[in-house]
């Protein structure tokens, strides 16, 4: 969910709720404000009555016109007692000039004439429907609640946008920042000072990592060739004293081991070196590959160099497929699979490859059971251990399809190991 949703939607059950509650106390305050006044007015009028009664002047006629109504009864002292002498409710009541019933506010009061007579007054008056009031307060509240929530969302957004448009630069900027490469500059122009801050610590952020970029390429560059110089003068002086006629046959053995392990130092320091380059993306230029030429290109030599282990090779070509990457490592990437399937597969096994609109895959025989998918593309991992096989052959398979945007997977089927590369899925 995006910020500008998250607080929107945040914002509306604010407005909901503050909205509901506001509609009800205001009509519990209209209502309250309502009977005070009807209160007061019953109150005179009930007044009047009494102080008629009681001084035995003519009571007021119950037809003056208006829709007030009373009535004098009278009740003995036990009743008297056992109700309060002031009484306010509501209630429905006939209504003889309209003719129909109505609600209204009634005052019932209970009073004592000077011959300690007890009598009840009921006075009433038609109040306002409170049905109608809830129905009334709850439309116009619903209207005020849906133009107060479309202008708060429209300004939010209004102001959210305006407000974020820093941020949404610096979001813009990494995503477009690439390590080692030639970045556009991230002027900091920001007046707020949280985003200042936030710029200037984007820019450190981006001086340090190319610090450490150029730091770590020196290191390998160096690494590479500090390393591989010595290890070629050691085999070089090996195999010039494997040339000598006065060495004996178990030196020569010795000297032939020590020529092979050099040999294996020397493709895992490559393997190494190429791991540490990928992990650092120094593979910047990117640009579609045809796997199909680079299959046709290396699968001959691999055969000649496998010839006699006698494996049968089958190639299907359903379409041209083709990924954007480096070139370079669109290369490694097959040839490692290629040397994987060669080296773990069985004299005399098959070896199957398939090229589709947008999977490359690779199937050979081998070991008779499923490989531990979970580590088999980890470093150094070596199910079968196999002569020739530095361990890291799909180690980096994975870290290409890693940096490249696609994505490796490995099953088991038909006695078949399948190693299968295609573009991920987008999220």
């Amino acid at each position: 969910m995006k910020l500008i949703s998250h607080v929107t939607l945040r914002l509306s059950v604010a407005v909901t709720l503050i909205l509901s509650v506001w509609a009800v106390l205001f009509y519990v305050a209209m209502i309250d404000e309502i009977n005070d006044e009807v209160d007061d007015s019953l109150e005179d009028y009930s007044e009047t009555i009494i102080i008629r009664a009681l001084s035995g002047e003519q009571l007021p006629s119950k037809d003056n016109g208006s829709n007030n109504q009373y009535y004098l009864v009278r009740v003995d002292g036990h009743y008297a007692m056992t109700h309060p002498s002031i009484e306010y409710a509501d209630e429905m009541v006939y209504i003889e000039e309209k003719r129909e019933t109505e609600p209204a506010r009634i005052l019932r009061t209970i009073f004592e004439n000077e011959a300690g007579e007890y009598f009840q007054l009921v006075v009433m008056t038609p109040t306002i429907e409170k049905r109608d009031v809830i129905h009334s307060i709850l439309i116009w509240t619903s209207l005020l609640y849906a133009t107060l929530l479309v202008i708060i969302i429209v300004l939010n957004i209004y102001v959210f946008y305006r407000s974020m448009q820093p941020l949404y630069r610096l979001l813009d900027w990494f995503r477009h920042y690439r390590v080692g490469q030639k970045n556009e500059p991230l002027p900091n122009r920001n007046t707020i000072t949280e985003f200042r801050t936030l710029y200037d610590a984007a820019n450190l952020y981006a001086a340090r990592n190319e610090q450490l970029f150029e730091q770590q390429k020196r290191f390998i560059g160096n690494a590479s060739h500090e390393l591989q110089t010595p290890l070629a003068i050691c085999r070089n002086r090996l195999e010039m004293l494997m040339e000598d006629e006065d060495i004996t046959e178990r030196q020569l053995e010795e000297l032939a081991k020590t020529h092979q392990t050099l040999e294996h130092i020397t493709k895992l320091n490559k393997s190494l070196l190429l791991l540490s380059k990928i992990e650092n993306e120094q593979f910047a230029d990117v640009r579609p590959v045809c796997f199909n030429h680079i299959v046709r290109r290396y699968l001959d030599d691999y055969c000649e160099v496998y010839e006699y282990r006698d494996i049968a090779v089958s190639v299907r070509e359903e379409a041209r497929l083709t990924f954007v990457l480096n070139e370079t490592l669109a290369v490694t990437l097959v040839t490692n699979l290629l040397k994987n399937a060669f080296v773990h597969n069985t004299d005399g096994g098959r070896l199957v490859i398939t090229l589709t609109a947008d999977t490359f895959c690779i199937s050979n025989t081998g070991v008779r059971y499923p490989l531990d998918h979970t580590k088999i593309f980890e470093r150094f991992y070596k199910g079968s251990k196999q002569e020739g096989s530095t361990g890291l052959g799909l180690s980096i398979v994975a870290g290409i399809c890693k940096l490249s945007g696609l994505e490796v997977h490995y099953e088991y089927r038909d006695e078949m190991h399948h190693f299968s590369i295609r573009q991920q899925k987008k999220p």
